[in-house]
């Protein structure tokens, strides 16, 4: 029974039909692989896939295909499948390629597809030497065997194309084994025998335990090197899941110096490191890595993989948000720090994440769908992937951002990223501050309106006025004294009503913005009304923000702003941005008002001992296919008799080419059978 068992096992594991699942499933994993960018951050999927999905694909391993424990397995089982396919056709196809079929019987050679009877002018001994030298003229190696009356001369050519399935099996044996060697099977058995285990990544290098590091012999590893300008650094970073390993490297790298060129748009066009290399031997190396570039020491291979900042110094200019806050004061800090912020008498902690000199940015807008196409335009609308994008783009470097968290005393931080210069929409300039509070959320922009000299003080100063409560019985009474000019008693009773809905609109509008002043007109308008209500509070504030600015004008000494259309449309701005801040969630707008760039270089190290065997077995699986391909085995019998010559061919693929090649050896043996004795041949 233990035999029947093993027997069974192993034609399960050697069928071809086994083989060719487990080929489909890595196939399809690999489709998978292709599609979803592997071993990003989990927020990243997190925001892509959202809340019920993430964990789904978790488990299944989708963020990082191709080191799961499922599909190292399926490359394993796959390893002893084609192994054990090979062992189990060795046999039988080098008795094939030996086996010349000398002992065919006429009975069966007549009923090849391919076969044609013949009467030889001579004896069988000349009809025999001259079918031989046809033979060996036509490059087929042949044996003969004599029979009682006959000679059958049975010759084959091509049987060296069967060599093509070890090499493509054995190919297919050698990428899986590097893919193994190459692949997280080798880390995963020092995880679970070698007590190694992931740690967080939100920690110092000389805060990480030794269970999180991994030595110089680690056979194989792919991790990034983080090395920012005049700095050098000795280990790599892992992603493991949501969590990170520290590798040492038999050297240290140190950035001299990082390049980084651009196109007149500002998308990067060539980033490149000049790199020292030192060993422990005290062995130096001066070497410049750029994109396909790699530099191969002491059997790790190095890739310029990306840039980061290095730790920027960023100037800010810290406007206040809210009461008790200065409005206007200036601090620095450097990307990567954490800086105190005091706001009142709120404490926060500034965290600095990240600057980008360069923002490249398609500001182009959506063609006209309604308008007529002509001519060419016409045209590409059929066309396929590879036609125009439907929109106009603009690429357009739009300047320097720099992101950070702000986080407060019970330890909740959002995030913010914002704009150093000012961005153009529709003839108007903007300063832009996003915000999030998870970075599974995207950015959502606050637009602060430039006044006509280019500046945001103006905004920042009706900011103040708006929102203080001190000021809005005042500001009340002057939008009410230029509406209501009368001096009579109903006048000044018109004039006090509009005092007090004025008042309490800068109220409503002072909680929630536009949303309480909504929530106002549904509670207290009937429906039909509404719509005429809103326009009246969108006046009130108009006309509320309009007196602000007036104020701010003359706080400064200067004259008063004309009632045009350009300042219909900042006024418009200014309000909407208002109605913004009060979902901001921080007390200051920082704005970055200089900077310092100070760069790093991204660079991949990695040890690959299956590269070798990868690149061998993708050589032997060319050859292998090229030979099962195009070298092809054809088998010519040719049965002498006294009075009649049968030739017949078998080919070990039906081909275009069999029956034109079996007519030409006929009719050549047919002219040589034919021939006299006397004649040579």
């Amino acid at each position: 029974m233990q035999r029947g068992t093993a027997r069974a096992l192993f034609e399960l594991l050697s069928s071809m039909r086994f083989a060719i699942s487990l080929l489909t499933i890595l196939a399809i994993a690999s489709v998978v692989g292709t599609v979803v960018k592997q071993n990003e951050p989990f927020n990243a999927y997190l925001n892509q896939f959202g809340p019920f999905w993430f964990p789904v694909f978790e488990k299944l391993g989708i963020y990082s295909v191709y080191n799961t424990s499922w599909f190292l397995v399926i490359l394993a089982f796959l390893v002893v499948s084609t192994s054990l396919c090979i062992i189990r056709q060795t046999r039988p196809m080098l008795r094939e390629m030996r086996n010349f079929r000398e002992h065919a019987r006429e009975a069966s050679l007549r009923q090849f597809s391919h076969q044609a009877s013949m009467v030889p002018a001579s004896g069988v001994a000349v009809s025999l030497d001259r079918a031989r030298a046809y033979l060996a003229r036509s490059g087929f190696r042949f044996r003969a065997s004599e029979r009682e009356d006959h000679v059958l001369l049975a010759a084959k050519q091509g049987s060296a194309g069967r060599a093509g399935y070890f090499l493509a099996h054995g190919a297919i044996v050698l990428i899986c084994i590097g893919g193994l060697l190459d692949g997280d099977l080798p880390l995963k058995l020092q995880m679970a025998t070698g007590g190694k285990q992931a740690t967080s990544g939100n920690q110092l290098i000389a805060d990480i335990p030794a269970s999180a590091r991994l030595g110089t012999g680690n056979p194989s590893f792919r991790g990034n090197v983080f090395i920012p300008e005049g700095r050098s650094a000795s280990t790599a970073v892992l992603n493991v899941g949501d969590g990170i390993l520290l590798q040492e490297l038999p050297f240290s790298i140190s950035l001299k110096r990082f390049h980084i060129d651009h196109y007149e748009n500002g998308m990067p066009k060539r980033f490149a490191s000049d790199i020292l290399i030192t060993d422990d031997s005290g062995k130096a190396l001066e070497r410049t890595i750029e994109v396909n570039k790699p530099f191969e020491y002491r059997g790790i291979t190095l890739y310029q993989s990306s840039f980061e900042d290095g730790g920027s110094l960023l100037s800010l200019a810290v406007h206040g948000l809210a009461r008790g806050v200065p409005r206007l004061t200036n601090m620095q800090g450097a990307v990567g720090d954490t800086v105190p912020l005091h706001a009142g008498d709120a404490r926060y902690t500034l965290e600095l994440t990240q600057f980008r000199a360069f923002n490249v940015e398609d500001m182009g807008t959506a063609k006209d769908s309604d308008a007529p196409a002509s001519g060419m335009a016409r045209f590409e609308q059929h066309l396929g992937s590879g036609a125009k994008s439907p929109t106009q783009k603009n690429l357009r470097n739009i300047g320097p951002s720099y992101t950070f968290k702000l986080r407060d005393e019970a330890g909740q931080a959002r995030e913010f990223n914002n704009y150093m210069m000012p961005i153009e929409q529709q003839g108007r300039w903007y300063l832009y501050s996003g915000t999030r509070d998870s970075q599974a959320e995207a950015f959502r922009y606050m637009r602060i309106p430039l006044d006509v000299e280019g500046k945001a003080e103006t905004w920042f100063a009706l900011h103040d006025i708006v929102f203080d409560p001190a000021l809005r019985a005042q500001l009340a009474q002057r939008v009410a004294a230029r509406s209501a000019t009368g001096t009579s008693a109903a006048d000044n009773g018109m004039r006090d009503r509009l005092t007090q809905t004025v008042e309490h609109t800068l109220t409503l509008f002072a909680d929630r913005g536009y949303e309480s002043i909504g929530r106002f007109i549904e509670a207290t308008v009937p429906a039909p009304e509404r719509e005429r209500a809103a326009d009246v509070f969108v006046k009130i504030m108009q006309g509320a923000v309009w007196e602000a600015w007036l104020m701010t004008r003359e706080r400064s000494g200067q004259a008063a702003p004309a009632l045009d259309e350009n300042n219909a449309i900042f006024l418009r701005d200014s309000i909407a941005a208002l109605s913004d801040s009060l979902f901001y969630g921080a007390p200051v707008y920082l704005q970055l008002t200089a900077y310092d760039e100070r760069q790093a270089t991204v660079l991949q190290a990695t040890r690959s001992p299956g590269k070798a065997l990868v690149f061998l077995g993708s050589l032997l699986l060319v050859l292998g296919v090229f030979a099962m391909l195009y070298i092809r085995e054809r088998r010519l019998f040719v049965l002498i008799k006294p009075n009649e010559v049968l030739v017949a061919m078998s080919s070990n693929r039906k081909a275009i080419d069999v029956d034109e090649t079996f007519q030409r050896h006929v009719d050549g043996l047919r002219e040589l059978f034919a021939a006299p004795e006397n004649r040579p041949t």
